[in-house]
């Protein structure tokens, strides 16, 4: 099984790029979906001990923790230490049912691939990309981004021409939707010649 990081900073398209994929029959593990799920589940008892303030309703608020840690940022290791194992643990799981279905190729998403230094876990490296003005753009059109936000954000990221040069693959999708699904057809079509029909460790 030939395991896949998916990564790129914020704006190059990722999370797109990873349903591309999905499209294609390789399943994929979400990183960012596992974490929303344990702010409703697992990771609630934890962080409440230590952030009480920003548990709601016993779930844990996105937006009161956001303010948090940007009050606080020393606090970003405290959480880190609390929600990494678990999204750990979840990807493990994962990982597992894919062995026993047999499954050629999956992918993990996982935004902070290279800075957590996940890259060790991947055997190839996806890095998804676009001139930085089209990331600009796209992150200052979300709502409730400002250009602090987003410079605080990428301060927190390694700079996408790191990531483009230790990636086995890099994803352009600032020429539109079409031609990332070909530029994801065309990497698939690699792998599952290096993945072959009886490639089932």
């Amino acid at each position: 099984m030939i395991i896949v990081g998916l990564t790129g900073s914020i704006g190059m398209g990722k999370s797109t790029t990873a349903g591309l994929f999905a499209d294609e029959g390789v399943p994929v593990n979400d990183a960012d979906k596992v974490v929303h799920e344990l702010y409703r589940r697992e990771a609630v008892q934890p962080i409440s001990e230590v952030f009480p303030d920003v548990v709601v309703d016993g779930i844990v608020d996105r937006q009161l923790l956001s303010q948090n840690l940007a009050k606080n940022p020393a606090n970003f290791k405290i959480l880190e230490s609390i929600v990494h194992p678990l999204v750990r643990a979840r990807e493990q799981s994962f990982l597992d049912l894919q062995r026993e279905l047999e499954t050629p190729i999956v992918v993990l998403d996982i935004p902070l691939l290279f800075e957590t230094g996940g890259e060790a876990r991947m055997d190839k490296i996806v890095v998804v990309s676009c001139a930085a003005e089209i990331q600009r753009q796209r992150v200052l059109s979300r709502p409730g981004m400002t250009p602090d936000k987003f410079e605080t954000m990428l301060s927190r990221q390694m700079p996408d021409a790191e990531k483009r040069a230790r990636a086995d693959y890099v994803i352009n999708t600032g020429h539109g939707i079409d031609s990332a699904r070909a530029q994801v057809k065309s990497i698939l079509g690699e792998l599952s010649k290096q993945a072959g029909p009886t490639n089932h460790a």
